[in-house]
């Protein structure tokens, strides 16, 4: 992973997506007095998206140059938001209820909307920062934590209204020899910026639990909603970008090069899964009645029937590069990436693009 590195191409729209999920991190342009608003598409639902969140019912994407759509058919017909007050690269997107949302991006742009993603307002710019945000976390009691590069960490305990920057100090894990499960390619994703490591998710496993899934095989952990936080032992090198809780101590984490992990300790400790592939993986999903599923680069999409215990490759034939993933029913997902969003219909082939108006 590159830090010098686009994030987006105009060359190639797969090459775009795979620097997008691997948060390397550009140098932006010097940035305007006043950010420029999102301008609207006819195809916005087919840009590229990278993720995905539940404002109860309805499903709102974020993603290039401001683009947020929203969904209120389970993915089937996707409409572009009214207003977005920026056309920075948006990368991150979370609700406290039906109404109520926080979206981030580059540009250290911070949004925040009250009627379900529909009109949004700018909360937070630093763009001379120079550390584009990554995820948000939207939690109880209107606690929120964005997350980004070089070990960014802001937190607003107003709903987003107001943000504190905060150092990123988790106390260290033991250091052992790299398991035989760290193959030299993933040792090419480690990266020391020098200005901290890039944070590139971070999702809540109960109202006190979070974790952050990092670069250079970093996985933190905090018990009290952030406060916090604890460095895990790491099952390999390579660079984080999902944690999917599984319910009590159980979880997965996916990585690149088709490194899939989980643990039935909190992170205390790891057992590699076989994929069938070596595409980045960093989205993942629960289903109704028990199903999981992974999605990465390539159109991969992973299916877990035994709680995660094991996996079955289930290649999309377009080859796609997917970024997130959420459950809109039994078997059914719907997913965004370099393609915009879709649905998947798991077990068969992708259901027909959206409809977009």
């Amino acid at each position: 992973m590159n830090s010098g590195a686009s994030r987006s191409s105009s060359v190639a729209i797969a090459a775009a997506l795979a620097l997008v999920v691997c948060r390397a991190v550009a140098q932006p342009a010097p940035p305007a007095a006043r950010p420029m608003s999102a301008e609207h598409a006819r195809l916005a639902a087919h840009t590229l998206l990278i993720a995905l969140a539940a404002a109860g019912e309805r499903l709102v994407a974020v993603g290039d140059r401001g683009v947020i759509v929203l969904s209120d058919d389970r993915g089937e017909s996707w409409k572009q938001a009214s207003s977005v007050p920026v056309q920075a690269l948006l990368t991150g997107v979370c609700f406290f209820d039906s109404r109520h949302g926080l979206a981030v991006g580059h540009d250290e742009v911070i949004l925040s909307t009250d009627d379900a993603g529909l009109d949004w307002k700018l909360a937070h710019y630093a763009p001379d920062a120079q550390r584009p945000l990554l995820d948000v976390w939207c939690g109880a009691e209107g606690r929120a934590i964005a997350v980004g590069a070089y070990s960014t960490y802001l937190t607003s305990a107003d709903g987003g209204a107001s943000w504190q920057p905060r150092a990123f100090a988790p106390a260290p894990a033991p250091r052992p020899a790299r398991p035989a499960t760290a193959t030299g390619d993933d040792a090419r994703g480690i990266e020391d910026s020098g200005g901290g490591y890039h944070l590139n998710r971070i999702v809540g496993a109960s109202v006190d639990r979070l974790y952050i899934a990092g670069e250079a095989g970093r996985l933190y952990r905090s018990d009290d909603r952030g406060d916090r936080w604890q460095e895990l032992a790491s099952p390999y090198g390579g660079s984080f970008f999902d944690v999917l809780p599984l319910g009590g101590d159980a979880l997965l984490v996916t990585g690149l090069r088709g490194n899939l992990f989980r643990s039935e300790d909190a992170g205390a400790s790891w057992h590699r899964l076989e994929t069938g592939t070596v595409a980045l993986l960093d989205g993942a999903a629960a289903l109704p009645g028990g199903a999981l599923a992974v999605v990465g680069l390539s159109g991969v999409v992973l299916v877990s029937r035994d709680g995660g215990r094991s996996f079955s490759l289930e290649q999309q034939s377009d080859r796609r590069g997917l970024s997130a993933a959420l459950a809109v029913g039994k078997d059914v997902l719907a997913v965004a990436g370099e393609d915009g969003v879709r649905r998947i219909v798991l077990g068969g082939a992708p259901a027909a693009p959206p409809e977009a108006r």
